[in-house]
């Protein structure tokens, strides 16, 4: 796969503190990849220098194969960003998905062409082209927003939190325009999420970031903090959905990220009761992928809002028969939790 994008060490700080550290980072053309971390994990900085709206302090960036010295409308006409809460102009939707084809100075198949772009996210055109800004839902005036920017067949598209704020419904058709638009106009999409179910649904592959670094692309797991100390000397970390990882005291004060091997992690539909592992976390499964020729599939497992990935055979997955939406439990040992 042609890649869309290189970034070498590249770096970026904001009055003198280093926020952003990306030693190596490729996008293949024509792939969907999320991105998902805490907030002030460095997320929104990436994206905006993969929109050219930002130039690292340090480091190279290459856009299809070439280094970015300059950033100029060209680029930024190349690489369109959807912000979480983009606002609408107070107009029609027609006029709405259409502003960009005319100030780009298209007369010619607007009409066709932000019809078929509504009809990409799910919005018929003769119901609601004619529509008023104000007369649309949340879900809808994010769709019309994304419609604005497919309109304008961008090599790459960003989208920074598409689903925040929006209805099931509208989170699914979103992520069926994305699809849609990479296998018909070719567009390279890349996504900021919290929704870990979503993210793992609408993209390929699924990096996550933190303290400002890729930490993780669906290899090994990440377990940030809060740790905090436990009366019998071990440390736990809170999921939100009440339930608790026991890891083995941190080594050194500060230290708050943890790493798991995949290969560390046993599924289970059932409780194994009383167990050395320490840990029995439940969780649904989001997503399943063969990672190599060898037969190994790695489980993508959402528990209480953080993501687990375990590594199995794919006779151990057969005898589970569990597909993504399976409830199952993940095991492991305290002591398998490595800190960074």
């Amino acid at each position: 796969m042609t890649n869309i994008y290189e970034l070498m060490d590249v770096t970026q700080s904001y009055g003198g503190r280093t926020v952003l550290e990306v030693p190596e980072m490729k996008i293949g053309k024509g792939s969907i990849v999320g991105i998902t971390g805490p907030n002030g994990s460095g997320k929104s900085t990436l994206l905006r220098i993969l929109a050219f709206l930002e130039r690292p302090v340090g480091g190279r960036v290459y856009f299809k194969g070439e280094p970015v010295i300059d950033i100029d409308e060209t680029l930024r006409r190349e690489a369109t960003l959807l912000l979480q809460e983009s606002k609408l102009l107070k107009r029609t939707v027609f006029e709405n998905v259409a502003y960009g084809l005319k100030a780009r100075g298209m007369k010619e198949g607007i009409s066709r062409k932000v019809n078929q772009t509504l009809e990409m996210v799910g919005l018929d055109p003769v119901d609601f082209a004619g529509r008023l800004w104000f007369q649309l839902s949340g879900g809808e005036s994010q769709r019309v927003a994304l419609a604005s920017r497919l309109v304008l067949r961008p090599e790459v598209l960003i989208l920074d939190e598409p689903t925040a704020s929006i209805d099931a419904g509208s989170g699914r058709i979103i992520a069926r325009a994305i699809v849609d638009a990479r296998e018909r106009l070719g567009t390279t999409i890349v996504l900021v999420s919290h929704d870990i179910d979503w993210a793992y649904a609408a993209s390929d592959e699924v990096i996550s970031m933190f303290s400002g670094r890729i930490r993780s692309r669906t290899i090994e797991n990440i377990i940030p903090g809060p740790w905090k100390d436990c009366p019998d000397g071990t440390s736990c970390r809170y999921l939100e959905n009440g339930q608790v990882i026991t890891a083995v005291r941190r080594p050194e004060e500060g230290y708050s990220t943890g790493l798991l091997d995949p290969d560390d992690i046993i599924l289970s539909l059932n409780d194994p009761g009383n167990t050395s592992a320490r840990n029995t976390i439940r969780g649904t499964v989001v997503r399943m992928n063969l990672e190599n020729e060898e037969g190994n599939v790695l489980v993508t497992v959402n528990a209480g809002g953080t993501v687990f990935t375990s590594r199995v055979t794919t006779g151990s997955l057969s005898k589970l028969g569990i597909v993504p939406g399976s409830p199952v439990i993940i095991v492991f040992k305290a002591n398998s939790i490595r800190w960074v």
